[in-house]
């Protein structure tokens, strides 16, 4: 009886040691499968200018704003500083539904919670005629693409 139970005791010791060898073994072929994070490209057209009318226009796909006034158009993001709610226009100001913030036209803070202005992202026009925004580079608040001219 006593033999019986050596035998088992070995075998349950035997197994384990061949589990913590597998499980280094998987470990090790992990390695070969790194994470990768695929992030949407930074740079990216949108419309033509000549598609938005005048005033503040969601592009919710890319969650931005692309104003126009007459030939000048900037672009802002529409993503609240705060905790990343989706702010909305309301003809005078953008106002955030989760927390209250509020947002002048230029994007700057009236009110908080919210830290820092809202972004505005640098835009041009690409060669086929389309407005082409960079969400990676942040531009000074009184950029103005004038439609085919460059910006002023």
């Amino acid at each position: 009886m006593d033999g019986d139970r050596r035998k088992v005791l070995r075998l349950i010791g035997k197994g384990s040691v061949l589990a913590a060898f597998l499980a280094q073994i998987g470990a090790a072929g992990r390695a070969f499968f790194p994470n990768v994070l695929y992030e949407p490209p930074s740079r990216f057209k949108i419309k033509r200018p000549d598609d938005y009318p005048d005033g503040y226009t969601l592009d919710a796909a890319h969650r931005l704003y692309v104003v126009r006034q007459k030939d000048a158009f900037h672009v802002i993001s529409a993503v609240c500083t705060h905790l990343g709610c989706n702010v909305q226009w309301s003809d005078t100001e953008f106002d955030c539904p989760c927390h209250g913030s509020r947002f002048r036209p230029d994007g700057t803070v009236i009110s908080g919670p919210a830290p820092r202005p809202l972004e505005w992202f640098a835009t041009s026009v690409s060669p086929d005629g389309f407005l082409e925004v960079d969400s990676g580079t942040e531009v000074a608040r009184g950029f103005r693409l004038i439609a085919g001219k460059g910006n002023a």
